[in-house]
């Protein structure tokens, strides 16, 4: 996959958890992905179509993390992923989402963004509907992994 599609969801994702949740990631190492396990507890999924180019993002936190980012973004923190932890994953997997948009437009490739579907539960699955390889990305922090997946195919 192109580090050209892959660059603007990563600088989304890292701005987005330090301006809106006040929460600093470390990158780790970006591989393939063979299956559709989710790596966390919470994922948000939207897909992207545009005439040169289809594809789909996810963002996987693990339930530490997902609450310490609603207790940053809202002040309060929840006893576990609910409804409302769920609305949040799915703003911030639409705020990535258009980001990178924004920056892919600049280079050219334009698509629609669907509205992002949250999934949640130990060992939930992510299909990605695109017939492409599956990049994912951890990012750590003290309150725990996230876990970026793209995919394209292109």
């Amino acid at each position: 996959m192109n580090a050209e599609f892959v660059n603007p969801f990563i600088t989304g994702f890292l701005n987005v958890m330090e301006t809106m949740a006040q929460t600093k990631l470390t990158p780790g190492k970006p591989k393939r992905k063979q299956d559709d396990l989710a790596k966390g507890d919470v994922s948000g999924l939207i897909g992207m179509v545009g005439p040169e180019v289809k594809g789909s993002m996810s963002i996987t936190f693990d339930e530490s993390l997902a609450l310490t980012i609603m207790e940053r973004m809202v002040g309060e923190r929840p006893e576990k992923v609910d409804a409302e932890v769920g609305d949040m994953v799915g703003e911030v997997t639409n705020m990535i989402c258009g980001g990178a948009k924004r920056d892919l437009a600049d280079k050219g490739f334009e698509f629609a963004m669907a509205t992002p579907v949250v999934v949640s539960g130990k060992e939930h699955s992510i299909s990605h509907q695109v017939d492409g390889a599956k990049i994912i990305l951890p990012f750590q922090c003290d309150d725990g992994f996230a876990h970026l997946e793209i995919c394209f195919d292109k």
